[in-house]
């Protein structure tokens, strides 16, 4: 659907993304400039593989989460110990996306090679630690036990959340509560330590903490299952890394556990799918086809609708300023983002 053909009434994503991502166009460059200054080392390799993995970019979907969640619960979003918060957590990301993919073996991380591709598993491993530990140095700085608090739960959670996820790999028999557990540990945390952490370093307000924790929650548990859905519906070029590998590397998602749940003699041909690392077995069309009829895809994707929705909600005790405005429109830029 072309924009002149939207409802008057209705933002299109790509508007809303760069609506809201104009907004704090000035805070998001100054993330950058400090995600270059943290990575900076005297070591070679690692000053290389820091401005590689800066370079390599992302939505940065979590600095602004921590900006905007600071300017809407009445802070100043441009000042320097928000800006380095917010790249602390851009640097926790990127620690989990480097072991992730060397946990996975990927070979394509936004379009590019990753890290373990391009370096070694070796160098990956070290890299993903000397990131995470770089940011709790730079989050020392806030002088803030409160902060540094949530900062090693949200920590522990990733940690155990992928841990969790090894024990369910090649296994046909995961249940939408382990696959939700997961999900939470890895992605909704750090989403919600975002919101919350913006909010403590802008009010000391505890019913607008909880507000802005609760939203982060939801927004990243609806992200995640986005996330999902694309793995499963969409192709190599859109998401910019390799489509369908969730499955082959025996991981089951949840339109596949609801799959599974009215096609029970699917169970067979998918565990070969997991087993073997192919689509031999049965095609990745055919599955997404599966899906769909069954109304598991639909299932899914009210999941991620009801979640966006739980995050719109748990705004309405905030201010009504630009910045919750933007906050209010982010669920909808998850939702219909396609990649």
């Amino acid at each position: 659907m072309s924009l002149s053909s939207q409802p008057a009434a209705v933002e299109a994503p790509q508007v809303a993304a760069t609506r809201i991502f104009s907004l704090i166009a000035s805070e998001l460059a100054s993330v950058e400039e400090e995600f270059e200054r943290q990575a900076r080392s005297n070591i070679e390799v690692i000053a290389y593989i820091g401005d590689y993995l800066r370079a390599s970019g992302g939505k940065r979907v979590r600095p602004a989460l921590t900006i905007l969640s600071n300017y809407a619960a009445g802070g100043d979003g441009a000042r320097p110990n928000v800006i380095r918060m917010a790249t602390v957590m851009e640097f926790l990301h990127t620690a989990t996306l480097v072991h992730d993919d060397i946990i996975d073996n990927a070979e394509t991380r936004r379009n590019r090679p990753s890290i373990n591709q391009r370096f070694g598993n070796q160098t990956a491993v070290l890299m993903g630690d000397w990131l995470y530990m770089s940011a709790f140095e730079a989050s020392l700085a806030e002088r803030s036990l409160p902060v540094l608090d949530i900062l090693t739960a949200v920590t522990r959670r990733m940690t155990e959340g992928e841990i969790l996820q090894l024990t369910t790999v090649g296994r046909a028999d995961v249940t939408e509560e382990q696959y939700f557990d997961i999900l939470m540990r890895k992605t909704a945390y750090l989403f919600s330590a975002c919101g919350e952490i913006g909010a403590m370093l802008g009010s000391t307000d505890v019913e607008t903490q909880l507000a802005l924790r609760n939203y982060g929650m939801n927004l990243g548990a609806a992200f995640q299952l986005v996330d999902d859905l694309l793995d499963f519906t969409a192709t190599d070029d859109v998401l910019g890394k390799a489509a369908g590998v969730d499955l082959l590397e025996g991981k089951l998602t949840l339109p596949l556990i609801y799959l599974l749940e009215t096609e029970r003699d699917k169970r067979a041909a998918i565990q070969t799918v997991m087993r073997e690392g192919t689509y031999d077995a049965i095609s990745r069309a055919a599955l997404t086809r599966a899906a769909e009829q069954s109304g598991a895809l639909d299932r899914a994707r009210n999941r991620a609708n009801d979640f966006a929705a739980a995050a719109r909600n748990s705004l309405d005790v905030l201010p009504d300023t630009k910045y919750r405005d933007a906050l209010s429109s982010i669920p909808t830029f998850i939702l219909e983002r396609d990649r």
